[in-house]
């Protein structure tokens, strides 16, 4: 066989590159819908027998899904280390970024800039993901130390950055040593660190089991983040500099997971949080999804599952953001809600 021309080879290229997108595509919107529960009343935020649905599967994981302001949906693929967008019309999904790097928590900051937290070893940092010319390198290590894993982040309006740390579960350890084929050397502890805009990470807890989730109260006077080994979720006030004082317990959760990460402690499995218009903070756990109020209290749980494992992040989206998403166990699940998703921001 002769040797194929430049451009010839280009074009086969990318009708390969255009065919592998086009069948994930494909697979996602063509999945069926399908109700897999319904919801418990809880007031003022969901109706007793609101279908859950799962509307999208087949995913190599599916984290952190956040509602844009034009009513769509992004979320991650970590296994594959891609960012997909879902039109919440008609379900239908398309690659947003191709190579993102492992990122799992992605955020959207005041110019419209999605900021990711990005895990794979050896290039873990909190970085600008989309769009692709303005990439950027927000922070890559705490005092010379490059990151563990990187999971979840919130953008503040003048564009500071929250982030947690969690580090790596016992499993996680044990894939990567096989990955990387040598012992792991000493890594950071798990922690939650601050950058401020222009300026590098601040570490502002480091006494969690595994800070997972991260959010700000509707003000951005207040941050919450959870512990996937502990059963409160805690709260600090900001002060003007970005710093957090009054660190306390605000609610505590009730949900169990019955897997083991090897990591002791209590096992909620507490992962992301959201909140709606009204203050009140969701958080996905080994039981669902928890409701506290403004003051923490604990106000129910709608009973989403995600097979095998436990959710793992959710959000308001769609136009009126009365739909709340719930990602986890590369499948997307869906229960339309009372309450309406904070408009203020992305996240």
């Amino acid at each position: 066989m002769g040797r194929m021309k430049p451009i010839a080879t280009l074009a086969v290229m990318l009708a390969v590159v255009w065919t592998d997108t086009a069948v994930d595509t494909a697979r996602a919107q063509t999945t069926e819908p399908a109700v897999v529960g319904a919801a418990v009343a809880i007031p003022g935020v969901v109706r007793a027998g609101a279908p859950i649905e799962r509307i999208l599967t087949g995913f190599d994981g599916l984290d952190d899904p956040i509602g844009l302001t034009d009513g769509s949906l992004v979320f991650s693929e970590p296994g594959a280390r891609r960012l997909h967008r879902l039109n919440t019309s008609t379900n239908a999904v398309s690659v947003l970024v191709a190579d993102s790097n492992e990122s799992h928590g992605v955020s959207e900051d005041a110019t419209g800039r999605l900021v990711s937290a990005q895990a794979w070893d050896g290039s873990t940092r909190i970085g600008v993901i989309h769009p692709p010319e303005r990439r950027a390198v927000l922070a890559d290590n705490f005092e010379g130390r490059p990151f563990s894993r990187p999971n979840d982040l919130i953008v503040t309006r003048r564009g500071g950055v929250y982030f947690t740390d969690p580090g790596l579960t016992v499993q996680q350890a044990e894939a990567l040593v096989k990955r990387l084929g040598k012992p792991l050397e000493p890594r950071l502890p798990p922690a939650v660190y601050y950058i401020p805009p222009g300026g590098r990470a601040i570490k502002i807890e480091d006494k969690m089991i595994r800070p997972n989730g991260i959010q700000l109260s509707r003000d951005e006077k207040g941050l919450y983040v959870s512990d996937s080994n502990g059963a409160d979720v805690i709260a600090w006030d900001i002060q003007p500099d970005g710093l957090v004082r009054n660190r306390r317990a605000f609610g505590t959760l009730t949900g169990r997971s019955t897997r083991d990460n090897g990591l002791g402690g209590i096992r909620t499995f507490a992962d992301g949080m959201t909140i709606d218009s009204e203050g009140r903070l969701y958080v996905a756990t080994g039981g669902g999804i928890e409701v506290l109020s403004e003051r923490g209290q604990h106000l129910g749980t709608i009973p989403v599952r995600c097979p095998p494992a436990d959710c793992q992040n959710l959000a308001f989206a769609g136009k009126q953001k009365t739909t709340l998403y719930i990602g986890g166990a590369g499948s997307l699940y869906k229960v339309e809600t009372i309450a309406r998703g904070f408009t203020g921001r992305a996240k």
